[in-house]
């Protein structure tokens, strides 16, 4: 309510006004003169804040002023604090119409504001003497004939440029046309420089990368590949250029790249948005469903385009898919990318990074194995292998993010559990059927130790084994049995011996249970840098089991060089190359001739010649950053003008561009081996 009764008061006051706002514009349009209304509108401007400002102020203290009902409360409108305040607030409220009538109000507000119509008078005043002056220089102008003067000013009057901008229809940003200024245009703009009024030849645009352009009665042309600096009669400007980005896919379902489904799920989502700086010309979907296991596996290919949206610089695109749609039983997985082009003249083809989802097969199917040979080169189980590989080089990567740890734990774990199914996996191929996770640490200890064993009894014939002598103290036919046994016999009973492969598939399949088990602990432990290296090492070893018997490499040793005998025992050391690297020769970070201008630019002698198009082409070719780049291209124009002090600029701006290495080490051209210190301590004896 009181938000309502202070509007009625300031539109009353506004209206009291207005007459005068009017009144006083009407003389500077009749004359006309638009400065002359320019500077009116200002002046009633200024009145309006300065209204405004009464009447935010002083209504409260015009309305107890001249409306008894008020009762000196009229405060109260605004603002009570206690309850008091607001019962006299709410009864102020329900006599306000009755009391204040739209008439009385302006009425009020008539008392304490003014029309201001002296005002109006000063103001026709005013335009009076400005129409009589202008009247006056125009009639003095009229009867004086142009003479040769007026003609050589008026042919003197400087040509005016203006720059016109032509961005690439692609890009959908109008052409516009400007005064000399700094600018930022889109890549592939031409811009053109134009003189309006008495063109002459001498007029010269000067690029900051060399290049000189000459407007005349045609415009000079550009088209902006890169930022640049460019000067016109001395006035420095830039141009920036805004290159044309690639699209940017984002995919935010699933949010891991490898999705493993629960069991007995029915579905899965996938969410996708599409950005582009200009438009989305073309986005498509691939997805590839790979089933079977062995040599049997079968891929399925394919491809759909992802609709337009509203808005064509971005699509974003979601689906519910159901298993039965992408045709997914268990055990299969699904891979699918994205693909986005934009409407650039080239356009930019981007890719998204794989992602996977998996959908596990039974427990029971998933541990089906042969004891056959075949069984280790499963393209299954070399898959699982890279796939941990790939995992744990995610989360890797992901911990440089600072996720939280209580994923890293959950991530770690769940690879971790995935190399010890792997282990087990290969684990069966020699005997082992622990399956829980502390009998697992101690089974593989004692299979580390059994392996270390039966290696020593490997390399001995099978009659020589020595297993120790008999128990003494347990003596009897028990004794004399297991000695018959040991020495002419080996213990089946144990896991590693149950099996039927060969001693060396054996060490093969050992060490990549001991490059797994490794990697496990260095998982279970959140440390899955550490567990890298024994991951790697156990993906060799199963490549290694698959080529074991498909390839056979001839291995040749090392043939040395033919030795020259009438070298031998001279010490010459002709012909030998140092292992020293030599740091400063003909692979110097700077060419010869900008080498001749660095040194130059630490004086104050004259520069070689041509020495602008050798710092422009290093600083266009070497400098990528454009911020960079336009403070080369400054220190250039600075020193051509023959600025002495901003050479110290310019020469650091050339060394920079040579990247590392400026710092050269004056290393001892020669190597003095112990030999030939020998040998000189020698002959001086």
């Amino acid at each position: 309510m009181s938000v309502e009764i202070t509007k009625r008061v300031w539109r009353a006051a506004q209206l009291r006004r207005l007459p005068l706002w009017i009144g006083g514009a009407l003389p500077w349009l009749a004359i006309p003169s638009g400065p002359g209304l320019l500077a009116w509108a200002g002046w009633c401007a200024l009145d309006w804040v300065k209204l405004r400002r009464r009447v935010t102020f002083e209504w409260t203290a015009w309305l107890d002023g001249a409306v008894p009902e008020m009762e000196d409360s009229a405060a109260l409108l605004e603002s009570a604090d206690t309850p008091i305040a607001r019962l006299q607030q709410k009864r102020l409220f329900e006599r306000l119409d009755a009391a204040i009538s739209p008439a009385q109000l302006r009425r009020i507000v008539k008392q304490y504001v003014s029309a201001g119509y002296p005002i109006i008078l000063i103001s026709a005043a005013l335009a009076a003497m400005v129409w009589f002056a202008t009247n006056r220089e125009q009639t003095v102008n009229v009867a004086t004939p142009a003479g040769p003067i007026a003609t050589a000013n008026a042919a003197a009057a400087p040509p005016q440029l203006t720059l016109r901008i032509a961005p690439p229809a692609y890009t959908g940003v109008a052409a516009s046309e400007s005064a000399p200024g700094d600018l930022q245009v889109p890549e592939q703009t031409v811009v053109s420089w134009c003189l309006k009024g008495n063109v002459t030849g001498n007029e010269k645009i000067e690029l900051a990368n060399g290049q000189v352009l000459s407007p005349g009665q045609e415009c000079a042309r550009w088209t902006a590949l890169e930022s640049v600096l460019w000067r016109w009669r001395g006035e420095r400007h830039t141009l920036r250029v805004i290159p044309d980005a690639p699209p940017e896919i984002e995919i935010t379902a699933p949010t891991q790249m490898v999705q493993d489904l629960r069991e007995g799920a029915t579905g899965t989502a996938m969410a996708i948005r599409i950005s582009d700086d200009y438009a989305v010309q073309r986005a498509t979907l691939h997805l590839t469903l790979a089933r079977g296991s062995g040599e049997n596996v079968k891929f399925t290919d394919r491809e759909m385009p992802l609709p337009a949206s509203t808005n064509p610089k971005q699509r974003d695109w979601s689906k519910n898919w159901s298993l039965a749609e992408l045709g997914m039983e268990p055990g299969d997985e699904l891979y699918f990318f994205v693909r986005a082009a934009d409407n650039a003249t080239r356009p930019h083809n981007v890719q998204s990074p794989t992602y996977v989802i998996r959908l596990p097969a039974p427990e029971t199917e998933a541990e089906e194995d042969s004891a056959a040979m075949p069984s280790l080169v499963k393209p299954q189980s070399l898959r699982s292998q890279r796939q941990i590989i790939i995992d744990t080089e995610q989360l890797i990567a992901d911990m440089r993010g600072k996720i939280g740890k209580d994923e890293v734990r959950d991530r770690a774990e769940r690879i971790a559990g995935d190399q010890g199914a792997l282990r087990r996996r290969y684990g069966q191929f020699l005997g082992e059927e622990s399956t829980l996770f502390n009998d697992e640490a101690q089974g593989s200890e004692k299979t580390s130790e059994k392996h270390e064993e039966h290696d020593e009894h490997d390399g001995q014939d099978h009659s020589g084994h020595d297993h120790g002598e008999p128990n003494k103290r347990t003596g009897g036919i028990r004794n004399e049995t297991e000695h018959i046994l040991n020495t002419y016999g080996h213990a089946h009973d144990e896991s590693e011996n149950a099996t039927m492969y060969d001693e060396g598939t054996k060490k093969v399949l050992r060490r990549a249970l001991v490059a797994m088990w490794d990697a496990e602990k260095a998982l279970r432990a959140l440390e899955p840098k550490m567990a890298l290296s024994p991951e790697h090492k156990a993906l060799d070893a199963i490549k290694e089991l698959q080529q074991a018997e498909r390839i056979y490499l001839h291995k040749t040793a090392f043939t040395p060089p033919p030795i020259t005998e009438e070298k031998r025992m001279t010490g010459s050391m002709d012909g030998t190359a140092s292992y020293r690297r030599e740091q400063s020769g003909q692979d110097a970070p700077l060419p010869e001739d900008l080498r001749t201008l660095v040194r130059m630019l630490s004086g104050d002698g004259p520069l070689p010649a041509l020495w602008t198009r050798t710092a422009n082409d290093w600083v266009r070719t070497r400098i990528k950053d454009d911020e960079g780049r336009l403070a080369a291209q400054r220190s250039i124009q600075d020193v051509l003008d023959g600025c002495i002090a901003c050479r110290p600029a310019l020469r650091a701006w050339l060394r920079s561009g040579a990247g590392e290495g400026q710092v050269l080490l004056q290393a001892k051209p020669t190597v003095e081996t112990p030999f030939v210190r020998s040998w000189r301590e020698g002959s001086k004896q």
